[in-house]
């Protein structure tokens, strides 16, 4: 059997994609088109299959371009500071948040995707920040701004954008489309030929690309080309499970939607071997694994059950729901992994809580969220009833309080916020996948109500901005920010040097009741490095816990230290005793390490 070359080994790929998305359409002259639109006709990788390009050592903060702000200078530069003086070697990787211009939602509206927002700064600045840092980059594929080009294109019906919306006619039965919003899906608008009706799933100003027609893809390979050659390495496929639309079906996670992917996937790896694709799909967690694929779609998808069920655990006292939910998680296979974090520049997603906790327990959490300040956003289910489709919230406010079952607005403050937020980070930290820290959860941030009265958005309660002197004021000082800031420095630098928690290492939950989460994680045998065993233990209750270690059924032969404090464990001999909310990671030594 020919061995074939990366050139034409890439074109049988996305020959075998396009006929999947354009049955009716000749191939060839798209692949040339295609291949020209990622300079792939000069230079074409072989990507190697099943690679993993991460390792423990990799964690990323997540954060918008003006998070941190200093009168007199681009927002870009001082976020490049901070990240230098804070977390160079301490972070692996930086997820900008949409830095382009925009006309709402703080950036998801794009207006122009080869652009700078010229308030933050200009591509010199984000290049900089990527030679330093792996840099994640947004790409919003779904949808653009109403103020864009192609869409006022569209209204004057010349090119580009004439045909790259989509449009619908109102008396068509679209009831089965499956979104997160309560808002009209079309939008009316005036066109030179007339009024128009396009589909806009997420809201008015967001109108939704129409992929059906293949010269949308094209500009879209136009940005990915541009974005690589300014050292992006990572792209976060934006609400892409809605990419593509049939009326009469629900419009979400269809097959060509993932076959689009597939071919992204394909051009990128072949552009740039390293390169990675996290897909951002805020839906069940069935339909979220989906996007793995067979190893040849997302090299990793937002983990996005982790967050509601940690929230509740740590909230509740009880691990029930998360260890179950873990019990069910499949290890991902090698070149994939879970992309893990807590919060967001969005809300706790509650549709991937969805069959994890019950109606009831979702709605108490809804419950002491609110009692903490929280907002509750809502999405239209088919029958006309609304439900809550994420909670707004900054993750400390979030940890102000346990649910106690009582009505004051004081129930549940108890003192142990701090202790509660960090040991949520603490698990994170130790379970399968790559961790990403919000900023504002690095930082310890508040809600920011002020905020959210000038935007008139939820989700503007969690996206403070800092001014950068008063942040450092307050890093120097001992305040609750700093504290958290240097513990959380801290895990992530410890947890860098730990074989046992690479993303892929194997995960086996412990069974401790439910005041207990426990986890034991091991590096596989075909781990060239030093093998080695880590057992994560978290009180995530209110009161004390002892853990006799016979329960932990550890290899007397072995010792086993506290990675942590530095103390010993000997056999199973004896018990542990965590106070509220601590944790301890142990790691066996003798032997040969596991």
């Amino acid at each position: 059997m020919t061995e074939l070359g990366p050139e034409q080994h890439l074109r049988t790929r996305l020959a075998a994609h396009l006929k999947v998305l354009y049955p009716d359409l000749g191939g060839e002259v798209l692949i040339d088109q295609m291949m020209g639109a990622m300079a792939l006709d000069q230079r074409c990788f072989m990507p190697e299959a099943h690679k993993n390009h991460w390792d423990e050592s990799d964690t990323l903060v997540i954060t918008y371009g003006d998070s941190i702000l200093r009168e007199g200078e681009w927002p870009l530069h001082t976020l490049h500071d901070f990240l230098r003086r804070e977390l160079r070697g301490v972070v692996s990787g930086v997820h900008i948040l949409p830095f382009y211009p925009y006309s709402s939602d703080d950036g998801f509206s794009v207006i122009n995707y080869v652009e700078v927002n010229p308030s933050l700064g200009d591509w010199q600045d984000v290049s900089a920040i990527a030679r330093d840092f792996d840099l994640m980059a947004d790409l919003v594929i779904n949808h653009c701004s109403s103020r864009s080009l192609w869409f006022e294109n569209f209204k004057q019906r010349r090119d580009p954008g004439q045909d790259y919306f989509v449009e619908v006619d109102p008396s068509v039965d679209l009831s089965a489309v499956v979104r997160p919003r309560t808002s009209s899906l079309l939008s009316e608008v005036q066109t030179l030929d007339g009024k128009r009706h396009v589909w806009c799933t997420f809201s008015h100003d967001q109108v939704d690309l129409n992929f059906e027609n293949p010269k949308v893809l094209l500009e879209f390979i136009k940005i990915i080309r541009h974005y690589l050659d300014m050292g992006v390495r990572i792209f976060r496929l934006d609400a892409v499970a809605f990419l593509w639309k049939i009326p009469g079906t629900s419009s979400l996670n269809l097959e060509q939607t993932h076959e689009a992917v597939r071919l992204l996937r394909s051009l990128i790896e072949h552009a740039v071997p390293d390169a990675i694709i996290i897909t951002e799909t805020n839906i069940p967690l069935r339909e979220n694994l989906a996007y793995f694929g067979n190893a040849n779609e997302a090299h990793m998808v937002y983990n996005f059950s982790l967050p509601p069920l940690l929230i509740n655990t740590l909230v509740t006292g009880s691990s029930r729901a998360l260890k179950t939910w873990m019990m069910g998680m499949p290890a991902a296979q090698d070149g994939t992994t879970y992309f893990n974090f807590i919060a967001s520049h969005d809300g706790i997603g509650l549709r991937p809580a969805e069959g994890l906790l019950g109606d009831d327990e979702i709605q108490a959490l809804v419950g002491v969220m609110q009692k903490s300040g929280g907002r509750v956003s809502w999405r239209a289910l088919a029958n006309g009833e609304n439900r809550p489709y994420e909670i707004n919230i900054s993750l400390f406010d979030a940890m102000r309080r346990r649910l106690d079952g009582s009505d004051s607005d004081n129930g549940g403050e108890d003192g142990y916020q701090e202790q509660r937020f960090i040991c949520a980070h603490a698990l994170m930290l130790a379970v399968q996948g790559v961790p990403a820290f919000y900023i504002h959860s690095l930082l310890a941030t508040e809600n920011d109500e002020n905020r959210v009265l000038h935007t008139s958005h939820n989700r503007s309660i969690n996206r403070h901005q800092w001014s950068a002197d008063d942040l450092e004021e307050q890093l120097a000082t001992s305040s609750h920010h700093a504290r958290i800031f240097t513990v959380l420095k801290e895990l992530i630098a410890l947890r860098s040097t730990q074989p046992a928690f690479h993303p892929n290492a194997a995960q086996y939950p412990l069974h401790l009741g439910d005041q207990i989460f426990g986890i034991r994680r091991e590096t596989r045998s075909k781990d060239l490095r030093s093998p080695q065993t880590i057992v994560a233990l978290y009180n995530i209750s209110a009161e004390a816990q002892t853990i006799p270690l016979s329960e932990l059924n550890l290899d007397p032969r072995l010792q086993w230290k506290d990675l942590l404090s530095g103390g010993q464990v000997i056999g199973d001999v004896g018990s542990i005793k965590l106070p509220p909310y601590a944790y301890c990671w142990f790691q066996a030594s003798g032997g040969d390490g596991r």
